[in-house]
């Protein structure tokens, strides 16, 4: 969680003190003129502004531009599922420890972090799929909680459509000079915008639901098994008691 806002606080300078988005479209032109390595370049380049906290639209739309919509949507695909990983894991190896230590005690955090384990596989879809929750923020999100690494993977299928279609408008530019322009050269760009945008919300809203009421479930449970247990440790104290009086009667 610190290392999170580490990050977030370092990334808000970056763009306020530095000029990123410049040093983005040199970085891209310079794997343009690459050629063919210029591939494993964009996903390095990819990888490191998932994890410092950049966004990656301009890149997305960049992977369009550059190598089509086929191609570009594999390589950034594969760009996004790796950053995704490696922040995933560097949350959960720097991190975790110390969220677990702060959850000892709260039992409605512990439910919550319990359901995510549990059910981890379809929480991350359902993130995935919507745009309110930021992705590079999330996966660090998702690195401190209990959620398994096979699990945060398969889930993060859930971000495909929506990397496909940025990539599908920046291969509208045709060149990486043209980006800004390519919305507005096909009608039907709206029309996917709008439809990835009616299916994060609706994501949205599933996840919410479907969160709050796993996690209210298991509350009740661990609530249920505290009270059991507690139980089941006062009754042979009292039958001790009751003994010890019986004897001295």
């Amino acid at each position: 969680m610190l290392l999170s806002f580490g990050f977030v606080v370092v990334g808000a300078i970056a763009f306020q003190y530095f000029n990123v988005q410049g040093a983005l479209e040199a970085a891209l032109l310079w794997v343009q003129n690459l050629g063919t390595t210029g591939i494993i370049a964009f996903i390095i380049l990819y990888n490191l502004a998932t994890i410092l906290f950049i966004p990656g639209a301009l890149l997305t739309f960049s992977g369009g531009a550059l190598y089509g919509v086929f191609w570009g949507s594999i390589y950034v695909i594969i760009a996004s599922t790796l950053g995704a990983i490696i922040a995933f894991l560097i949350g959960r190896h720097f991190a975790r420890g110390w969220v677990s230590k702060q959850l000892q005690g709260h039992p409605k955090f512990e439910a919550i972090d319990s359901v995510v384990a549990q059910n981890g596989l379809k929480i991350v879809f359902l993130t995935r799929l919507s745009p309110i929750f930021p992705f590079n923020l999330l996966n660090y999100a998702f690195g401190i909680t209990c959620v398994s690494l096979s699990d945060y993977v398969l889930g993060s299928v859930g971000m495909f459509p929506g990397s496909v279609m940025y990539v599908y408008i920046g291969s509208l530019a045709g060149d990486l000079t043209s980006l800004g322009m390519a919305e507005a050269m096909d009608s039907q760009v709206q029309l996917l915008q709008w439809a990835i945008k009616i299916v994060g919300l609706l994501a949205t809203i599933g996840v919410t639901i479907y969160v709050s009421r796993l996690a209210r479930n298991a509350l009740q449970r661990n609530t249920l098994q505290a009270n059991t247990l507690q139980a089941n440790t006062l009754q042979p104290t009292v039958e001790t008691r009751v003994s010890v009086y019986d004897s001295v009667k």
